[in-house]
């Protein structure tokens, strides 16, 4: 029952590893655009299948993931548009599902916020196109900082998303050439996408389940059992 229950998860995953391994030898193209789209499409997919219509607009943020692999392939520049499309997106579905926040929230997020850009500027200087990218990534992760789903999957797959930006750039500038950045750079990219994934998904599954188990006993979700769950 839970294979078939995450059986797209799976076949994501699938996908995304024949394509790590062996994406370099599909020849440029719509073959090889088709085979980097695959696993977030499909992932997106699984998010639409297993969320909720308040948690829905997560797989429209993987669909717009899925476009910006693709195009990024043909132009840097429409495929940056892609994801910066989903990165807005994003901001808005989080900032509706933002969390109460502490001074040490506010200033942990803020500090993501600037470092992005700034180390971005670093590793790809006189780019300001690129940077102006990276406001646009760095307030997703903040964003994602702030919402109130879990950080040990949201925000840390937000935050291995824009690592794996970064290694993109550097890769165009100081670490030209390197072969561990390339490498590491799609499963970042892909396992940040996973965990953002499912920490919305269960999160949609828990608050599910605290509200069954509270009108079991009779009693309405009080706004305390609704802040526990948070």
């Amino acid at each position: 029952m839970i294979a078939r229950k995450h059986r797209w998860l799976f076949v994501s995953i699938v996908f995304s590893t024949a394509f790590w391994l062996l994406g370099g030898y599909v020849l440029a193209g719509p073959l090889h655009m088709a085979f980097k789209g695959a696993p977030v499409a499909i992932l997106a997919w699984y998010a639409l299948e297993q969320s909720t219509s308040v948690t829905r607009p997560i797989g429209v943020i993987m669909a717009f993931g899925a476009l910006g692999d693709m195009l990024i392939e043909t132009d840097l520049a429409i495929g940056a548009l892609a994801f910066l499309c989903g990165h807005f997106f994003a901001c808005w579905f989080y900032v509706q599902n933002r969390r109460r926040l502490t001074w040490a929230d506010a200033a942990a997020g803020g500090a993501a916020v600037v470092a992005i850009p700034v180390l971005v500027g670093v590793v790809l200087p006189g780019q300001t196109s690129i940077v102006a990218y990276a406001c646009g990534l760095a307030a997703m992760v903040g964003c994602a900082w702030c919402s109130r789903f879990r950080r040990d999957r949201v925000a840390l797959g937000a935050l291995l998303f824009a690592a794996s930006d970064v290694l993109l750039f550097a890769r165009m500038g100081v670490l030209s050439g390197s072969p561990v950045a390339g490498m590491l750079i799609w499963p970042l990219y892909f396992g940040g996408q996973v965990l953002i994934t499912l920490g919305v998904v269960n999160r949609a599954q828990l608050l599910l389940v605290g509200s069954s188990t509270v009108r079991g006993r009779g009693l309405a979700p009080t706004a305390a059992a609704i802040g526990r769950a948070q």
